[in-house]
């Protein structure tokens, strides 16, 4: 009798804390700090934009100690920790190295760069300089995905379906070419990397594009084949709302993860004769969930250790590689 195994994430607040710099003040940077004040130790310490008046104003709003208006400014203060990059998509190469060069350890908001080019270069920059680096992948540090990890090998997946679709507004920077704009960067990452994941690594991806009513690409089908030998089914949009469901199959046993599958929530397991078993955990949107990382990432830090086993550069890298094949196959320019 299967019987589901119990989330081993340990306690966010009994994390060692750090002193946090964020770099960037926009929406994610904002959600990412409210999710550290409400549910960690971690102290918001420092924020850098590209003005004095923008950095604190922000600063006053996420309660921190201090405010740089420049970049530059905040990676050289001797006492951050840890700088957060949370810029847009086709700035976080550059804003990596500038916080590696200046002996910080550093977590990118995903995906980690805009290509494989990329993503080796902040890897091998962070490597000499012998400082942590991760992609801020906050869907896999969350209790339900240690579940689902748990499950997985027994399970043995064959097919994953997953879809991430929203409707956002024609002036949201989601549109904009000149911000890496298109559903690939900010939401195929989630089921491109659950994927991956789950099948191992693809030997095989077609893509089909369609685009939004300004030009930009609006929305993704992928298909992929894992080096497992399983399939996945893939799909992201920026031009409607989906389900944004996914689904871990395998011979005797399916998964079914409530959407939003990248946020905390629940999932069913149902085997091949009917039983049905039930994880659930306390729903929440990016404010609930994206300190559970950040957290792990205290604990690394802690023992000296500059990578995660959970989401290693390499994962990210290669989840790279996989979306410069996708832009090449829908056209979509670098």
């Amino acid at each position: 009798m299967l019987i589901l195994p119990t989330a081993r994430t340990p306690d966010p607040r009994t994390a060692p804390s750090l002193r946090w710099g964020i770099l960037g003040t926009g929406w994610i940077a904002e959600k990412f700090t409210t999710a550290l004040r409400r549910n960690t130790t971690q102290r918001v310490y420092a924020v850098g934009s590209r003005s004095q008046e923008s950095a604190e104003r922000f600063g006053r709003t996420v309660a921190a100690e201090r405010a740089y208006g420049s970049y530059e400014a905040l990676v050289a203060d001797p006492d951050v920790d840890i700088i957060y990059v949370a810029t847009p998509h086709n700035y976080h190469h550059e804003h990596a190295l500038l916080a590696i060069a200046a002996g910080k350890h550093v977590l990118v908001e995903k995906p980690i760069a805009v290509s494989e080019a990329e993503a080796q270069d902040i890897a091998n920059h962070a490597a000499a300089a012998g400082v942590f680096c991760m992609e801020a992948f906050w869907t896999l540090f969350l209790p339900k995905y240690d579940v689902l990890a748990q499950l997985v090998p027994d399970i043995e997946v064959d097919a994953v379906l997953a879809d991430m679709g929203e409707h956002f507004t024609p002036d949201h920077r989601i549109f904009d070419p000149a911000l890496a704009g298109g559903p690939l960067f900010d939401m195929g990452t989630y089921p491109l990397s659950i994927a991956m994941w789950a099948l191992g690594d693809p030997i095989s991806v077609t893509a089909y594009g369609a685009p939004a009513p300004n030009g930009v690409n609006g929305q993704l089908a992928i298909a992929m084949q894992g080096e497992r030998g399983g399939v996945g089914a893939l799909h992201t949009s920026i031009v409607g709302e989906t389900p944004t469901t996914a689904t871990f199959a395998g011979l005797n046993h399916t998964v079914v993860v409530d959407g939003p599958f990248y946020q905390p929530g629940g999932f069913t397991l149902t085997t091949r004769s009917g039983e049905r078993l039930r994880y659930d955990e306390p729903k929440a949107a990016h404010e609930g969930g994206l300190h559970f990382q950040a957290a792990a990432v205290a604990r690394h830090l802690a023992v000296g250790e500059t990578a995660s086993p959970i989401r290693p550069l390499a994962d990210s890298i290669r989840l790279l590689r996989v979306m410069d094949t996708i832009r090449a196959q829908v056209g979509i320019p670098d």
